[in-house]
């Protein structure tokens, strides 16, 4: 429901005034570009227009790479070509060109390499990057360069793997629509934002939705769906008591509706808050945290208190690394040096190394009524956080720093919290993070994901400010 194939543009350069001076070259080329396509995997949609080795041919690319909607270029500089063969091909398109700096061999042998032919065909891919660099920074485009060589560099694999994560984004973005339901937590001037603005900037839609759309989507269910849901729900939390089959049948009707309703609607992230509800919405409100915890599973983000950016941030982090729960600075353990992350809400299964906790609780803190409380525990190791802001002028800006979640003590009454220690020490990354400036919500997820959000920055355009790592 969440994940849509990026489409990959990828077209091979080079310069056509070498085929007719060496006949085997144009052969060679071609061979050592189609091994560059098996590099991308089935979960890519691959739009390749093959050699580009002179203007018109780059003309004709352009059209392609347009018709298609392609979300990145990856541009593989075979041997030397002039700039125009690429240029041309992506001058239009508002998307990041990535150039293959990928030479054929890890190494030439200047004894076996006697030709003209043998230097353009294995050696020469370098030649044109500068250029290549130069003519797009003058056309105002955006740009990467993966260095290497062809055949079992894992650095290029890896590079390769982390362009197309976050082209994933990107189709993720201009593709599917972010719910909101009722409106941000009252006061919250942070979380506040101006949905056309955010279209403009990132190609998200804002699906306006109430209480009542996720009712009507949750009434009719079939009885072995329910059934199977309910099996799900068992799977994935440790169920204290108090929460019997009737509990569970009515929270897993709620989750096959949140399902449909994200389904018709094509959303691929939600971010909810209400007041005071009443009848069946006040039972709703109720089951919220388990039913959205479910959702977020699937790679549909969903943020407590209204909170859109976070939302987000919460669905790239799902998207690139596998894992994005909604956190906030918790609290500050100045004798141990550690920050205590987490908040309250729902969560993402994934990120917990143990069954999360789900159980009742008469009172929800700083919201009205009360309901199920589900607690989930980050995996020890590295984490990234990742928060979605906006500054002065209104523009989006993405705040990002990395840390390691060590065991320890934490607080056990329900809400998500995890003990993180940063390589610039406690006080210092408090400080330096507060004064970027992002709202007080942010993403976490599991694993060290800075890299591949430096990539998402260039591919969605806006600037990327990295406190710690």
């Amino acid at each position: 429901m969440s994940m849509l194939k990026p489409k990959i543009g990828i077209m091979a350069i080079a310069n056509g005034a070498y085929f007719p001076q060496f006949p085997d070259l144009k052969e060679k080329l071609i061979k050592q570009y189609e091994k560059i396509l098996s590099k991308f995997g089935k979960e890519y949609d691959v739009v390749s227009v093959g050699m580009v080795d002179s203007e018109v041919a780059s003309i004709k690319a352009a059209e392609i790479f347009r018709a298609q909607g392609v979300d990145v270029v990856f541009c593989h500089c075979t041997t030397y070509s002039t700039s125009s063969n690429m240029l041309l091909a992506v001058k239009d398109l508002d998307v990041s060109v990535i150039l293959l700096n990928i030479q054929h061999v890890s190494v030439l042998d200047t004894e076996k390499a006697t030709h003209i032919e043998d230097w353009l065909a294995d050696g020469f891919s370098c030649g044109c990057v500068p250029e290549m660099v130069s003519v797009l920074r003058r056309a105002g485009k955006r740009y990467g360069v993966i260095t290497g060589y062809l055949e079992g560099d894992e650095v290029v694999d890896n590079e390769i793997d982390k362009w197309c994560k976050a082209s994933a984004v990107r189709r993720k973005l201009r593709n599917t629509s972010l719910g909101l339901i009722g409106r941000p937590y009252p006061g919250m001037l942070d979380l506040y934002i101006d949905e056309t603005k955010l279209f403009l900037s990132l190609g998200v839609y804002t699906e306006m939705l109430e209480l009542g759309d996720i009712i009507k989507a949750s009434k009719g269910i079939p009885s072995n769906r329910i059934k199977a849901q309910i099996e799900k729900i068992k799977a994935t939390f440790e169920i204290f008591d108090g929460i019997d089959s009737t509990n569970l049948a009515e929270l897993a009707s709620y989750v096959c509706g949140l399902e449909n309703l994200a389904h018709e609607k094509n959303i691929s992230a939600f971010a909810s808050h209400y007041g005071d509800a009443q009848d069946e919405e006040g039972k709703l409100i109720s089951v919220l945290n388990p039913a959205c915890s479910m959702l977020i599973g699937q790679g549909i983000a969903w943020a407590v208190e209204g909170d859109m950016k976070v939302a987000l941030a919460m669905s790239i982090l799902k998207t690139i690394g596998g894992t994005g729960t909604l956190a906030e600075l918790y609290s500050l353990d100045f004798d141990n040096d550690i920050c205590i992350i987490g908040h309250s809400g729902s969560g993402d299964p994934e990120i917990s190394y143990r069954k999360p906790l789900m159980k009742t609780t008469k009172v929800f803190h700083g919201k009205s009524g009360g309901g199920y409380l589900t607690q989930f525990y980050p995996k020890f190791g590295g984490v990234t956080l990742l928060a979605l802001t906006q500054d002065e002028t209104g523009g989006y800006r993405m705040i990002a720093a990395e840390g390691i979640n060590i065991d320890g003590p934490i607080l056990q009454f329900g809400d998500t919290n995890c003990r993180v220690a940063f390589s610039i020490g406690l006080r210092d990354f408090v400080n330096k993070w507060c004064l970027t400036g992002p709202t007080h919500h942010f993403a976490l997820g599991s694993g060290l994901h800075i890299e591949t959000i430096k990539c998402v920055s260039n591919i969605l355009n806006i600037p990327l400010e990295i406190v710690c790592r």
